[in-house]
């Protein structure tokens, strides 16, 4: 059977299990009409709210027009429940989404199988906070600049589906978004601490506030961590705040800072062996050169948005970024990077000969700069300057995305972007001078249907580009081939809604890809050889759902019984038995003429991530906030870590279980146990061509542990 028939298959046996439970109530069937589809333009910033900064449900209405797989996440279902250590924890019940922490903040993250080989920095995904670059102008991003407790919201948009950012990045975009005075939950004073396992401790602290026409939001955290590896301690200090004014009723203007220093030790990767023996052990090598990774980071951005009329906003803004990176790896790295732009974007909204039209159009500028001076690493100290280059990156996307409705509930979407890009190197010691542009269109077609009040199905078919950064790309040789951008066409169907008992979000895609990007080697954090591969598909099904599969246990009635359709009860009144789960099915494999020392790989799969993984957890729910549950992560197959599929990681399952208390009031507790099993494994892996038992190409993952936490606010 062909790999496109069994994926096939598998979205046919999940939609047939999935159906019984879509089935509308009878409250459902007793709506006689459906809502026009539109977004309430007029609507931003009413009833108190903030027009540059909409509110949850706005965002969420909103970003749900994309034909696509996205996903709004509430920041308060994670962060007052879990210790909200890394992107893991805001993302781990994401289908499609592959999160797993390496060492302090940093973390593995892919999307769709995007920059699975990257065995440093991220690659393949767009970061923004409020709309702002977190990646350096030519594409890398990092994750100690995230701080997971700091955000109101996530917002996640799945490959092409990134249109709306200008992304130039094939696995998609996540924009993390920080409250504002005006958002409900915004209060005068919060505090918060949570302490754990392997020295863990982190204090929080936020305000924010209305007065008059003005209102501002600020949070701030202190982090300090032994880690569960040698050589692995770290600490940071991290700060956002926003200030908006409201000029008139239609106008608002809101100025944004952020700023992160952090000090990390970096333990290494291992071989399998050591990795599974003695996890805790770090990489010889990173102990006696002292590999670390420390960064300042200071952004300032406005943006502000006119209300032009009922049907029309347009926002404007523009952003800086300074950036100091000191990496002493194989060798001593100092970095500094300046990254500045602007973008604006319009939105309208209207009808046209009776029927809702929703044109979204922008451009979005985003420039830098980067003095690169590596030295000699002589035991953790800064040797000798070995070379010396200025770096200059330049980013133009001009996007637009149109949204006709041929009846009140189907929906046909259009979207073209240009991409213009940049890539300047004046060599100054020991590295060459050079240049190299792009030109790439994407565009995307696709359909919207609600088929019910709530229920959304979607299709689409679209282009996705990104273009190599200097991490891809060496000037040092003249006459070296320089990496091409890599290119995929994506076809997608799902389908995603929510009702008071269940929730759902599926998706089923195909991305056939041309000159892949791929890191090789992965001996040597920080140095890796760059390929293009030549065709791979990266194909997939990706299902979350939440689910009420008990209720009324002993709340309300009591019985324990199953839910039945059309059995509701009041919410605040009835406790239930919450199940949430994230599924994902990876299906990656070279499609190409790609070869290893001659030998044809057409038909292997691509290393680097598990073919399936699960993410579940089953929580009983009090109406008076209490709660209490497992939770269980699993890869039931190790997953290749080379080309020649001669190398594995290991398959494994972790327990983990949570108790505490959050009624939404002033305060909130937890309790949590991670890997109570003290499971060995490994949560991520660096790739090669062709890898051996002595390849150091494994990180080990985290053993036992507990964390409790406790946040009050005013």
């Amino acid at each position: 059977m062909s790999r496109s028939a069994r994926l096939a298959g598998v979205a046919l046996s999940c939609a047939a299990l999935l159906t019984p439970a879509h089935a509308q109530s009878p409250e459902a069937d007793a709506e006689a009409a459906i809502a026009l589809p539109g977004i309430d333009v007029e609507g931003r910033g009413d009833a108190g709210g903030s027009l540059t900064s909409p509110s949850l449900d706005l965002r969420r209405a909103e970003i749900e027009r994309t034909p696509g797989a996205v996903e709004v996440i509430d920041a308060e279902t994670y962060k007052r429940t879990t210790p909200a250590l890394t992107i893991k924890d805001a993302l781990d019940y994401t289908p499609g989404v592959f999160a797993q922490p390496k060492w302090g903040d940093d973390t593995r993250l892919s999307i769709r199988g995007s920059g699975l080989s990257r065995n440093f920095h991220l690659r393949g995904v767009q970061l923004y906070m409020d709309g702002i670059p977190i990646n350096t102008a030519d594409g890398y991003g990092d994750f100690q600049e995230i701080d997971p407790s700091a955000y109101r919201m996530i917002e996640v948009y799945k490959g092409a589906n990134a249109l709306r950012f200008g992304a130039n990045a094939i696995g998609g975009a996540v924009n993390f978004v920080t409250a504002t005075g005006r958002d409900p939950l915004a209060s005068v004073a919060q505090v918060g601490i949570d302490v754990g396992s392997f020295g863990h401790v982190r204090t929080q602290a936020s305000s924010g506030g209305v007065h008059g026409n003005a209102d501002y939001f600020i949070t701030g955290s202190w982090q300090r961590a032994d880690g569960f590896r040698d050589h692995s301690s770290g600490d940071s200090a991290r700060v956002s705040a926003n200030v908006g004014y409201r000029l008139s009723e239609n106008v608002e203007t809101r100025f944004y800072l952020n700023a992160n220093t952090v000090d990390q030790n970096i333990p290494g990767a291992v071989t399998r062996e050591q990795a599974l023996k003695n996890p805790k052990r770090a990489n010889a090598g990173n102990l006696a050169q002292d590999y670390e990774r420390n960064l300042d980071t200071l952004r300032f951005a406005n943006k502000t948005t006119f209300r032009i009329a009922d049907t029309t906003t347009l926002d404007v803004g523009a952003f800086v970024v300074d950036r100091h990176l000191r990496h002493p790896i194989f060798q001593w790295l100092d970095y500094k990077y300046f990254d500045y732009g602007g973008f604006a974007r319009a939105t309208d909204e209207r009808e046209i000969a009776g029927h809702v039209n929703r044109l979204v159009a922008g451009v979005t500028l985003h420039n830098g700069e980067t003095r690169a001076k590596q030295y000699r690493n002589s035991q953790g100290e800064k040797g000798d300057l070995l070379s010396d280059a200025k770096q200059k990156s330049e980013n133009l996307s001009a996007y637009a995305e149109n949204t006709f409705y041929a009846t009140p509930t189907v929906g046909v979407v259009t979207a073209l972007q240009f991409l213009h890009a940049e890539r300047k190197q004046d060599g100054r010691v020991a590295t060459g001078t050079g240049s190299k542009s792009f030109d790439e269109f994407s565009p995307k077609v696709g359909l919207l249907w609600n088929f019910a009040p709530g229920m959304t199905a979607f299709a689409n078919i679209s282009r996705s580009v990104e273009v190599p950064s200097y991490g891809e790309n060496s000037f040092a040789n003249p006459n070296a081939t320089l990496a091409k951008p890599q290119k995929a066409w994506t076809y997608e169907i799902g389908t995603r809604g929510a009702r008071e008992d269940f929730t759902w979000d599926v998706a089923v895609y195909r991305m056939e890809i041309k000159d892949e990007l791929q890191c090789q080697d992965g001996t040597n954090l920080g140095s890796c050889t760059v390929v293009n591969l030549d065709k791979t598909v990266h194909q997939g099904v990706e299902i979350g759902f939440g689910a009420a599969v008990l209720k009324g246990l002993f709340v309300n009635g009591g019985d324990g019984g199953l839910i039945t359709k059309g059995e509701r009860g009041d919410a605040a009144e009835v406790d239930k038995l919450w199940l949430n789960v994230a599924y994902t099915f990876n299906d990656f494999y070279f499609d190409g003429a790609q070869r290893v020392d001659g030998q044809s790989i057409k038909g292997n799969e691509l290393p680097g991530a598990p073919r399936h993984f699960v993410r579940a957890e089953l929580l009983y729910k009090h109406p008076a906030g209490f709660y209490a549950g497992p939770n269980v992560e699993w890869v039931p197959e190790a997953y290749y870590v080379d080309n020649v599929n001669e190398q594995k990681t290991k398959a494994y399952a972790l327990l983990g279980a949570k108790v505490g208390y959050d009624a939404g009031g002033s305060l909130s507790a937890y309790v949590e146990g991670r890997n109570l099993t003290n499971e060995k494994y490994i949560s991520s892996a660096s790739i090669t061509d062709r890898a051996t038992l002595t390849s150091p190409l494994y990180e080990p993952g985290v053993g036992r542990a507990v964390y409790a936490g406790v946040k009050y606010r005013w």
